[in-house]
């Protein structure tokens, strides 16, 4: 059944540019995909600058432009680019800026000022963290629109960056297509067959898995902690640990290894590295965890997980806690508290007890007429400030001088 897209309901065609250090994989990295394909379903030109990664081919497969930029990297060196993307905006008559994250948001932000004022796109920033509050943080508050992609993100901003307007801060959550992921959603007989042939150590056990980038924040050693009392408490359970292994994070996966082990636990956790088929491991897990030392801004592994009914445990803070309270909040729990985790996960695994079958909370439908209402508003703001500006043939000009 093909997914509803947000219908054109602007009379004039926009180029939208979204901004990110790159797409490999992640939260942010969906989403972004999630607004090009529908930019460009809606009618609409949908560029996008990045370093590159393996999700930019799906990303032009649906008709986006990608344009390969290093503009994440922490560097002032990284500044270079603010001439070569002040020529990009003009040459590419961009309408509307979506910034992502933060280095990158700086680069925009210079190229974008540079512009005569009645001459610059629309800018929006979307916050999709909880980052630390700092002038290099306050980036992503200095958008003409500020999009929060959650209420704890909102009030993260509000209580942070009070010159952020009221009247420009909007609350999007991120949105699940529940077409992708239906409830009672079952993984088939031949990828289970595949999956148990690569992770044998996993079959016909109750799976415990935790999914994401593999960092000291995201509760990987409360988790194999979690495992281990399970363990020692008689339960049948194996541990999935889901997520990039490379250079960056390899160093921390073998810490992992050797706390699995004085644990006695390692024979009873598998890490899988990046997966793409994340949808059928939710559905051969018991729980998904969600167990973020700092709190999530929004948590997609959590309402994907929901959506499909595969019950989630996870620390009640952030945006975890917003999407466990709308589906499913006999899954929160306190921060850190290794008790109450270990008896609400013994509660879940000795009974019936499942996500309530409510309508998701969060549809991506919503998120993304949300954006292209955003989108087509602030675009027509400028347009109208804009009626006497000279054309961008003499913006060139300008640009050369």
């Amino acid at each position: 059944m093909p997914v509803p897209q947000p219908e054109l309901t602007s009379s004039k065609r926009l180029t939208v540019l979204q901004v990110l250090p790159a797409l490999e994989s992640g939260g942010t990295e969906r989403g972004v995909l999630e607004i090009a394909e529908a930019l460009v379903d809606a009618g609409h030109r949908s560029l996008v600058i990045s370093a590159g990664g393996r999700m930019v081919q799906e990303l032009v497969a649906h008709g986006t432009e990608h344009f390969e930029k290093r503009l994440g990297v922490k560097s002032p060196l990284t500044f270079r680019h603010v001439l070569w993307l002040r020529r990009f905006l003009i040459e590419q008559r961009v309408d509307v800026i979506d910034i992502h994250s933060r280095m990158p948001g700086w680069i925009t932000f210079a190229a974008w000022k540079s512009l005569p004022v009645l001459s610059r796109p629309a800018f929006i920033s979307t916050v999709h963290g909880l980052n630390s509050v700092n002038l290099y943080s306050s980036i992503m508050c200095r958008g003409e629109h500020v999009i929060a992609v959650s209420n704890s993100v909102r009030d993260h901003v509000l209580t942070n960056y009070p010159f952020v307007p009221t009247d420009r801060l909007h609350v999007n959550h991120r949105g699940i297509d529940s077409n992708t992921f239906p409830r009672g959603f079952r993984s088939d007989a031949m990828w289970e067959a595949d999956f148990f042939e690569q992770f044998p150590q996993a079959q016909s056990q109750k799976l415990l898995t935790i999914m994401g980038r593999i960092s000291r924040t995201k509760g990987h050693e409360n988790f194999l902690r979690l495992l281990a009392e399970l363990r020692k408490r008689g339960r049948k359970v194996h541990g999935l640990i889901v997520g990039d292994l490379n250079a960056r994070t390899q160093a921390y996966s073998d810490e992992l290894r050797k706390i699995a082990a004085s644990l006695k636990v390692l024979d009873h956790v598998t890490f899988t590295g990046h997966r793409s088929d994340v949808r059928e491991i939710y559905s051969v897990s018991s729980i998904v965890f969600s167990l973020s030392l700092k709190p999530e801004s929004f948590g997609r592994t959590v309402a994907e997980s929901l959506s499909i009914g595969t019950p989630v445990v996870g620390y009640s803070h952030g945006g975890v806690a917003e999407i466990l309270a709308a589906q499913f909040p006999e899954g929160a729990v306190t921060l850190r508290d290794d008790l109450e985790l270990t008896q609400t996960v013994e509660r879940i695994l000795t009974s019936s007890t499942a996500p309530a079958p409510k309508p998701n909370a969060f549809a991506r439908t919503v998120m993304l007429q949300k954006s292209m209402e955003l989108y087509e508003e602030a675009a027509k703001s400028k347009r109208v400030l804009s009626s006497q500006t000279p054309n961008s043939e003499s913006l060139m000009k300008q640009s050369h001088r």
